[in-house]
């Protein structure tokens, strides 16, 4: 009998160096999250007046957030495993690997091909370009491809990269309540607040990955290929030094003077009164 639970462990453990394996995970999770972006946006339409009162660019970008907030809690648990667990992954920070870090790196691979499939297709649809959100989708792709590429290498940095997602499901949830109406209640600050910390977190940890890389300077340059160096650090570089910095900015002036950057800048309405939060409460149909 005890010998059950670890017959199932390795009943579930694959040969992720099989290509046929990394490309069914990878089609798989861009199933996967193809269909939460779906299923956003049915549950959205029969439940909530607010989703229907939006423009169709609006709910592309409503699903999209949804499907981010689920993402970013699978990276967030594998992030912080790569970082709190005595692991393969953790003790060697250039080439270890296990079984659950490979499962992320190709699901992750698979949501950023879907996230520039969205992304794109969005902007054709639109006629709209964001760089900043182009850039980071760029190099989120390239960067988790060459670690499906080159398949000796670590799965710690990846993992940590992942991490940085922290902030995803607290910005979904700060977009939504503020196309509702609730930018004055203290639910929507209290998120914002948490939102907002998360960002300073993926700050201090940006750092630490610099931190990282330079205490394993030697080894990246041996066991790296250049190219995939040249995509990490310019990647690291940009979210650094321009995209943390700018992202958490604006959600600090978001929190002082509640207004949508995505869609004109427009203002929200202000809600201080009992009337006005239920007049644009996101009810139930």
């Amino acid at each position: 009998m005890s010998s059950q639970p670890d017959n199932l462990i390795l009943s579930l453990s694959m040969d992720y160096s099989s290509q046929d394996i990394q490309l069914k995970i990878i089609g798989l999770s861009f199933i996967f999250y193809t269909f939460i972006f779906l299923l956003s946006h049915i549950l959205s339409n029969l439940l909530f007046h607010t989703y229907r009162s939006l423009s169709a660019k609006e709910k592309v970008f409503w699903d999209l957030s949804a499907t981010r907030a689920v993402f970013g809690i699978q990276s967030t648990v594998a992030g912080l495993r790569a970082l709190l667990q005595d692991s393969a992954v953790f003790s060697d920070k250039i080439l270890g690997q296990e079984d659950w870090s490979w499962f992320n790196v190709l699901s992750a691979t698979g949501f950023f091909l879907f996230e520039n499939v969205a992304l794109h297709v969005s902007n054709v649809a639109f006629q709209s370009f964001d760089l900043p959100l182009a850039v980071h989708h760029f190099f989120a792709l390239a960067g988790f491809a060459g670690a499906v590429v080159w398949n000796w290498l670590g799965h710690f940095l990846p993992m940590v990269t992942l991490l940085l997602e922290m902030s995803t499901p607290f910005t979904c949830i700060s977009w939504m309540l503020l196309k509702a109406g609730w930018s004055r209640t203290l639910f929507w600050k209290a998120n914002q607040w948490i939102m907002i910390h998360m960002f300073h977190c993926r700050m201090v940890l940006s750092y630490y990955m610099w931190w990282v890389c330079w205490n394993h300077w030697e080894e990246m340059n041996t066991h790296i290929p250049l190219v995939q160096r040249l995509l990490f650090f310019t990647g690291l570089f940009l979210l650094t030094f321009f995209l943390n910095p700018i992202w958490t900015h604006k959600k600090t002036l978001q929190l002082l003077s509640p207004v949508d950057w995505n869609f004109d800048n427009m203002p929200t309405p202000n809600n201080g009164s009992v009337q006005d939060q239920a007049r644009h409460k996101p009810h139930a149909s």
